[in-house]
């Protein structure tokens, strides 16, 4: 960690806190869509769905902006405070339509800060130990997120599970994070390019986009299908007969592992064989499908959601320094758009299916869909065979 820049660092901690705040309200939402406000399953993928798909669409064009004017701090900051301002939605809604509404806003704030923020680590950070600077903000990232149904599984106890409460809670971390942007981020100073008035992405950008980070974006797509939302997965203790009270436990679990491998897989990858990594990853998805549409209780279910844990761990931060490494410099913050453009229309129709299955076969086949697609995936990556690529030279 020492050898990283101390941006790095900063950025980690802005995200450690926003996804503190966010899954104290998301590790309960879905059980308060479903038991409170009556939501079905397949209500909740749709939900999940748009919001993921309108975090993407507003990626692409946040990081072609970040691209044109040559900053990136700005809309972090605009981004991560957008999403800050949408915490009080959440205990205020009575309905539904009101729960998608403040995900959708919430999420337009992702998007806006999303690549952007990516882009900037690539930009501040020497390319030789670039998958350890993503593993390290990931690992930072979701930190946050295990404390954050840690804390809020404490206040459900204590407050004989007051989901609003909970979600009022969430907003203090939020202030903290945008707080964070204001006095601790800095970016280096970055010439504008000349000639580029236009905002939306021009054929001339996307040509310049290597053959080889169109074949990480296809892969992620595949990929993305197997790994619909996580809501799922706490849809799926319920299910199992686990007391609302003690449903976060589930993200808990996942995210304490996701926690602990990101950052030691982002140094492994700096050394080794991106493919194999990537490979081992998959492996680790199925077999985490196959523990949870077989699971009959609580325990295994939690045994299902830390291997789920590691193979975010082993894949997640990959996937960003792959695309950093293919795409040229001063593409970096449209790459990180596109890429997530792809990867969001892909969560949204694999939630979409996950929550179709589970309404009209049951959880069990939502698990079996999940691993045959990573098979899918697994497979394009083994014969494909060339979507490794190295560590570059170049800074």
């Amino acid at each position: 960690m020492k050898s990283l820049p101390r941006g790095v660092v900063a950025l980690g901690l802005v995200s450690l806190f926003m996804d503190l705040s966010s899954e104290m309200i998301h590790s309960l939402l879905p059980v308060f869509l479903v038991t409170v406000l009556g939501a079905s399953a397949l209500s909740v993928g749709f939900i999940e769905g748009i919001a993921e798909a309108t975090a993407s669409v507003a990626k692409v064009f946040s990081g072609v902006i970040s691209d044109r004017i040559g900053r990136r701090k700005p809309l972090v900051l605009l981004g991560y405070g957008l999403a800050a301002a949408t915490k009080p939605l959440f205990p205020l809604a009575t309905g539904i339509g009101a729960v998608l509404t403040a995900r959708f806003v919430d999420r337009i704030g992702k998007g806006i800060r999303g690549a952007p923020r990516d882009a900037l680590i690539a930009d501040i950070t020497p390319a030789a130990v670039r998958g350890a600077a993503y593993g390290l903000r990931q690992a930072m990232d979701t930190a946050g997120a295990f404390a954050g149904p840690l804390v809020a599984m404490v206040l459900m106890a204590a407050t004989r599970d007051d989901f609003r409460l909970v979600f009022w809670v969430a907003v203090i971390p939020a202030v903290v994070c945008v707080l964070l942007i204001v006095f601790g981020v800095e970016e280096p100073d970055r010439p504008r390019p000349a000639g580029q008035a236009r905002v939306p992405i021009g054929r001339a950008s996307l040509r310049r986009l290597p053959k080889l980070f169109w074949q990480v974006v296809a892969f992620a797509v595949v990929l993305t299908l197997a790994r619909f939302s996580e809501a799922f997965l706490l849809l799926r203790a319920e299910n199992v007969g686990l007391a609302v009270t003690w449903v976060p436990l589930i993200m808990i679990v996942m995210n304490a592992v996701y926690a602990a491998s990101a950052y030691p897989f982002g140094k492994l990858s700096d050394n080794g064989s991106r493919r194999r990594l990537l490979a081992w990853g998959i492996v680790l998805l199925i077999a985490a499908d196959l523990v949870l549409a077989l699971a009959g209780n609580a325990w295994v279910v939690g045994v299902g959601a830390a291997i789920w844990g590691l193979h975010m761990g082993a894949t997640q931060g990959l996937l960003a320094a792959l695309v950093a490494d293919t795409a040229p410099a001063d593409l970096r913050g449209t790459a990180f758009g596109v890429f997530n453009l792809a990867s969001g229309g892909a969560l949204l129709a694999a939630s979409l299916i996950a929550g179709g299955l589970w309404t009209l076969a049951g959880p069990a086949m939502t698990f079996y869909a999940g691993a045959g697609f990573a098979g899918v995936a697994l497979a394009g990556l083994l014969v494909g065979g060339r979507a490794k690529p190295r560590v570059p030279k170049r800074t």
